[in-house]
């Protein structure tokens, strides 16, 4: 029997399949998705590091496995030596692989409830506890759901009409970053309004950005300051001129609806981008896989990212 450490479940649109395929994979090392199976990440210990649910702007739930088991009953008899010290409880199913009706989950949840050792409390549990039934296996133990606490940076006081929407900035962030050693830093050279910056320092990490317009350079200063972070942690500069190394960088590449880039522009930018990050995103309205190795970059992974007829490509590179 395979030991299971961690168990998360994540839901996302359609528009946003492969962005979430390509977030789970960099912070799940080499996870991959099952095709048309459920949505659903399990680990062992030492195979990823542990992801706080509100890290990922898709998983919605994790439950850290305590009690595992090939049969309902097996469970049962195992909850009843799991130990709360007294805590107030609930018990929580969650859909795995094997699907079933709302009154078998209540059954069940029942069923693993009553084996705990504590007093049940459905409103206000100082426990919460999850159960679900994995490739022939159920599992239970400690359950935490996302805090959506990212949600509260969308709305900025100031913005772009076309700046990255919230949730793609904080997936794009932990592409980047991936599963990363402390102390790793994160630039964002075209920062704008600083949507991928203000992601980036909500999870802890170094991170700092630049641009090449003063109005955005100063958008971005009001924009930190009204979620309490410094505002010095943006600069006005250029990236094509920018010394110094990051471990990764996210590249939100100019645009508006009226130019666009000139492409030896666009390849002056690429290169800066080799010179100064480990690994970089970078985000485009077109294809740039020419222009990528015109510049040196070699293309890891890409995701295609879709808004009605807008669409955005998330690339990887090093």
């Amino acid at each position: 029997m395979e030991k299971v450490s961690r168990v998360y479940m994540y839901a996302r649109h359609e528009d946003e399949a492969e962005l979430c395929t390509l977030e789970l994979e960099s912070l799940f090392g080499g996870w991959r998705e099952t095709a048309g199976g459920p949505h659903v990440v399990a680990v062992n210990d030492g195979a990823a590091s542990d992801i706080a649910p509100g890290r990922s702007p898709f998983v919605k739930r994790k439950i850290e496995v305590a009690v595992q088991a090939e049969s309902m009953e097996e469970l049962a008899e195992q909850i009843r030596e799991y130990d709360l010290r007294g805590a107030t409880f609930k018990v929580l199913y969650t859909e795995g692989d094997e699907p079933c009706s709302y009154g078998e989950r209540r059954k069940l949840e029942r069923m693993a409830g009553g084996a705990v050792k504590g007093k049940a409390d459905m409103r206000s549990p100082e426990v919460t506890l999850g159960l679900i039934r994995w490739r022939g296996q159920w599992l239970f133990g400690p359950c935490s759901d996302n805090d959506a606490a990212w949600l509260a940076h969308s709305s900025k006081p100031q913005n772009y009409s076309t700046a990255l929407p919230t949730r793609m900035a904080r997936a794009l962030v932990n592409i980047a970053m991936g599963e990363t050693p402390a102390g790793a830093s994160l630039l964002d050279p075209c920062c704008g309004m600083g949507t991928v910056l203000i992601e980036a320092l909500s999870m802890g990490i170094d991170a700092a950005g630049v641009d090449l317009n003063p109005l955005a350079v100063r958008g971005a200063r009001v924009n930190l300051r009204h979620f309490g972070y410094a505002e010095d942690l943006v600069r006005i500069g250029d990236l094509r001129r920018l010394e110094g190394f990051w471990h990764a960088a996210i590249v939100d590449m100019p645009y508006n609806l009226c130019s666009v880039l000139p492409s030896e522009d666009q390849l002056d930018m690429l290169r800066a981008v080799k010179r100064i990050a480990g690994r970089a995103v970078i985000v485009t309205t077109k294809d740039i896989g020419r222009a990528l190795e015109k510049s040196g970059l070699t293309l890891i992974n890409r995701a295609c990212m879709r808004k009605s007829s807008f669409i955005r490509y998330a690339s990887v590179v090093e």
